[in-house]
């Protein structure tokens, strides 16, 4: 390889660069119109234009425009596309990824269900919703990232949890197919960095937690996992090798679990590089973007990586424009940017740059490390207060409150954390000395729904009750995907109206209370601003 086109933009962009700049590769980016003055655009040696990041022939041609001879695909986009990775190759250029054979066994999340059942793989069972009950997980068959999915808990929610995620499977991946799997309330969700080359070498380089998560998508992530002990850590090391030689796997990819106990059931592989491999670089020394690229060139993995043992603790954040209660993305200008120094800080952003609402809300990965786990968390904390963002809502006030509360600095979390402790709220006292003796299990209830974001605090406030506000608002730009209601209507309260599409996923706006419609102001497809008026209601 000499030249190398990264088919993505933004972080994961840059991440490639910075690899290819240390192996003494040139690199060429790509952006459509409405991207040609991101960074990542700025920040190759040659540029070339195209109609969307979603074209696989797009990026070809522009491979070929600019005379790169290897393609990376980072990460969402096209990175798990089979049909992208057979067009590349054909194309006489590199591939640096999967074979598409791997592609198709890992990306078909059923298939690879039956796969990895085959290869002795636990994993939790999908089928019709007469057969799994309730609740549920729907989940996007060609997807991942958290876009595509829906907890069900009862019959009534099935219909339009189906079709939501159809739709949001078929904007962001092209392949609207669903299926359903038992959903578990309090997993933790653990996930093992894989690197596999073409001579037979498949290594595991460990774990990382990503048991905080909001809408599916993960929040902080850290490695090791406070969860695994040695025998654990094997057991689920071997689990992942067996899957990815089961489907002849070359390159990066990570094999996803939810742990219960000391149980283990794997849930799909991520056939591409993770947005959170850098906790995983930290505590195993290993730079796994340049492992892809020695692979992708033929040859065998490196031998720190086979015999990479972990040390040390790291921990990950990923600051978004998003309101910090409710996770709603939100655009506007970086008027003032400042990260920290003294941590590792991934960002495809700077000062100046507007966010909008057509790509992934993400400012920046912080990624802390330290001798111990404590360490690690102390760094990202007095990293986060070092943190400024000004003309843009960020999630940075809820960073903060996370990396302090005393259940994530004891460890004590599951992808249930959210629910049964809302941004913000009131944490509560430390756990006293004891209480959390190993091992353990958190035997509580079953959490109640996530409600519908607010619409009056998703909105920025009317400073009134809910009963004083007659209309409902968009809380960030975004396209009209769903209008539900019609002027006459009776609704109740917390019932969809509206359905609102931004950066590839969707957020149904409710009445804040029992009401009668008294206009739409919108239609499907209408592209609107932030604020704007979409329902009106009457008591």
């Amino acid at each position: 390889m000499r030249r190398l086109l990264v088919a993505n933009r933004g972080e994961i962009a840059l991440r490639v660069f910075r690899a290819c700049r240390e192996e003494g590769l040139e690199t060429v980016a790509v952006a459509p119109p409405d991207d040609r003055g991101s960074l990542h655009a700025e920040s190759a040696d040659a540029l070339v234009g195209i109609s969307s990041y979603l074209d696989p022939l797009e990026h070809v041609r522009a491979a070929r425009e600019a005379g790169a001879d290897a393609v990376h695909p980072g990460y969402g986009f096209l990175s798990e596309s089979a049909e992208f990775a057979e067009v590349v190759l054909e194309s006489g250029l590199t591939w640096v990824g999967p074979p598409p054979g791997a592609l198709r066994a890992g990306g078909d999340k059923l298939a690879a269900k039956e796969t990895a059942q085959a290869a002795g793989v636990s994993v939790l069972p999908s089928g019709s919703p007469e057969e799994l009950g309730f609740p549920l997980l729907v989940k996007a068959a060609a997807g991942g990232g958290g876009r595509g999915m829906r907890v069900v808990r009862a019959p009534d929610e099935l219909e339009e949890a189906l079709a939501a995620a159809r739709r949001e499977a078929a904007v962001a991946f092209g392949d609207g197919t669903v299926f359903c799997e038992r959903y578990l309330e309090r997993p933790r969700h653990v996930e093992i960095q894989l690197l596999a080359d073409r001579h037979g070498h498949v290594a595991a380089l460990g774990e990382r937690d990503c048991s905080i998560q909001r809408r599916h998508q993960k929040v902080l992530e850290e490695s090791p996992s406070p969860a695994l002990d040695p025998e654990l850590r094997t057991r689920m090391s071997e689990a992942a090798v067996a899957f990815a030689r089961a489907i002849g796997y070359e390159s990066a990819g990570t094999a996803e679990f939810v742990l219960d106990g000391r149980d283990f059931w794997f849930l799909e592989l991520n056939a591409r590089i993770q947005v959170e491999h850098p906790v995983t670089e930290l505590v195993s020394g290993v730079d796994i973007v340049r492992e892809q690229l020695r692979i992708a060139a033929g040859e065998a993995l490196s031998p720190h990586v086979v015999e990479s043992r972990l040390h040390g603790h790291a921990v990950e954040v990923r600051l978004y424009a998003e309101d910090p209660r409710t996770f709603l993305p939100q655009a506007g200008l970086l008027e003032r940017l400042r990260l920290p120094d003294g941590i590792r800080v991934d960002s495809g952003v700077r000062e100046g740059d507007e966010i909008g609402t057509a790509y992934d809300p993400m400012i920046a990965k912080l990624v802390a490390g330290g001798d111990t786990r404590d360490e690690a968390l102390e760094r990202l904390a007095r990293a986060l207060r070092k943190t400024e963002v000004v003309g843009i809502t960020t999630n940075l006030p809820f960073l903060r409150w996370l990396v302090a509360h005393p259940l994530v600095r004891a460890g004590r979390v599951t992808t249930a954390f959210l629910t049964e402790y809302p941004p913000l709220s009131e944490p509560p006292a430390a756990p006293p000395a004891g209480v959390w003796s190993e091992p353990w299990r958190l035997n509580l209830p079953a959490p109640p729904p996530q409600p519908a974001p607010d619409v009056d605090v998703a909105a920025g406030g009317h400073g009134g009750t809910a009963r004083e506000q007659s209309s409902v608002v968009a809380p960030m730009p975004g396209t009209v995907i769903r209008v539900l209601v019609e002027p006459g209507s009776e609704v109740a309260a917390r019932q969809p109206l509206v359905v609102l599409e931004a950066m590839k996923m969707e957020t149904p706006l409710v009445s804040p209370y029992a009401a009668t419609v008294r206009a739409v102001q919108v239609r499907e497809g209408d592209r609107v601003a932030g604020g704007t008026v979409l329902v009106e209601l009457d008591e």
